[in-house]
């Protein structure tokens, strides 16, 4: 679709070309999935890199463990920021070198967290590493871009695997790392992680020739637009923001009960291993991928949303018994995978500002997510793990009836 179509009209932006010219180098064709894939998942580690280290980052501050639980809704709430002022701009500036510079930011707060002397200073380094943490939602625009129709949910599907198995390796080696040798060295190896992937991936993408039109922040300024005027995109943004809004208050919180005194008592180590559950998405990505492309988005969304409302009683059961939380974690990842990638890729392919209607997207799954983040902290607090229960279906309830209602 070119740039003069109605609902760039619409819209206001003038996007960039939908395919951006090839690199001539074969060897870097080839590492362009593969690395893309890599790092959205270091990159995605960093937004959760704080929860599975609750525990220990209360002790080094001589604080409690549900005192700091806040710290994870600043990550995501951070990163939402950031998807509403940098995502867009993939649609208009130079991907590569916007690529660079947020990958160096997000490393240096990352060291900046490694320093603070306390949950203040931790916070503001968590806000500025995670609104840098954008990278994967100015790369998934672009591999879109470059896949073939026909398999344009699979090459999705790849990028969200990466992301989820970044989210698992936050959970499983942060923690495991963070019980040997501090939380503090857990930040800085991320930040050397960042900085290297980021860099590297920026080397491999291909070059493009982009004339700006208009303001830097138009895509900021359009994002409106272009939900009010896509019923799709507006559709997607609700759904996956009730879906990420359970499986973010459930997985946030459990580091609480799995180390918590009335909970299971485990160290942080092997509450991290806990996490090992999660490749249960980078196993469903690639099947949802296909999943999408044959059936459509809405069959596999339906689907989703039936395993998460299975996964909240199990999650609820979990608080006395270990293997009913072990079989909701497989499925609520499961759930949020799938949902994910049938609801982004129909983001993707429904304007014609792919970048700009991503961010929308991604920025309603987040504030979703972010928001049952902060309330399940609190109703840990209160009610205990049933509460953070409560919290994480009342989020589905939402996403589902708006999933129900259809946008005149």
């Amino acid at each position: 679709m070119s740039s003069s179509s109605p609902a760039a009209a619409r819209t206001g932006l003038e996007p960039g070309p939908v395919r951006p010219s090839p690199d001539p180098s074969a060897a870097t064709s080839r590492l362009f999935l593969p690395l893309i894939a890599l790092c959205t998942a270091v990159t995605a580690a960093n937004i959760y890199l704080a929860a599975p280290l609750l525990p220990l980052i209360a002790r080094d501050f001589g604080s409690t463990s549900s005192a700091v639980a806040w710290l994870a809704s600043v990550a995501q709430f951070g990163y939402a920021a950031g998807l509403l002022f940098f995502a867009p701009l993939g649609d208009s500036v130079n991907r590569r070198r916007l690529v660079a510079v947020l990958s160096l930011v997000a490393a240096a707060a990352l060291v900046a967290g490694a320093l603070s002397a306390g949950t203040g200073a931790l916070a503001g380094a968590v806000l500025v590493a995670s609104a840098a943490t954008v990278v994967p939602q100015l790369l998934v625009p672009l591999v879109a871009a470059r896949a073939p129709a026909e398999r344009r949910a699979r090459h999705v599907a790849a990028v969200i695997a990466g992301l989820f198995t970044g989210v698992v390796a936050a959970r499983v080696l942060g923690g495991l790392a963070g019980q040997a040798f501090g939380w503090r060295v857990v930040f800085v190896g991320a930040a050397v992680l960042t900085a290297a992937l980021g860099l590297a991936t920026a080397y491999v993408l291909p070059a493009e020739r982009r004339r700006r039109q208009g303001p830097l922040l138009a895509g900021l300024a359009a994002l409106p637009g272009v939900v009010r005027h896509s019923p799709d995109l507006w559709r997607a943004c609700v759904r996956q923001a009730g879906m990420y809004g359970a499986w973010s208050a459930l997985w946030t919180s459990l580091a609480l009960l799995l180390t918590g005194d009335d909970g299971y008592g485990m160290s942080t180590a092997a509450a991290g291993l806990f996490g090992l559950f999660g490749l249960a998405a980078s196993v469903v990505a690639p099947l949802a991928g296909g999943l999408v492309d044959r059936f459509g988005a809405a069959k596999v969304v339906r689907s989703a949303y039936l395993l998460a409302a299975v996964s909240v009683p199990l999650f609820w059961l979990g608080g006395q018994a270990m293997a009913a939380l072990c079989a909701a974690a497989v499925l609520v990842h499961a759930a949020l995978v799938a949902s994910h990638v049938a609801n982004q890729t129909l983001a993707l392919t429904t304007t014609s500002a792919p970048a700009t209607a991503n961010t929308a997207y991604v920025v309603a799954g987040f504030a979703g997510g972010a928001l049952a983040s902060a309330l399940a902290g609190p109703a840990f607090g209160h009610w205990g793990w049933g509460g953070v229960s409560a919290v994480a279906g009342a989020w589905l309830v939402l996403g589902w009836t708006a999933t129900a209602v259809r946008k005149r």
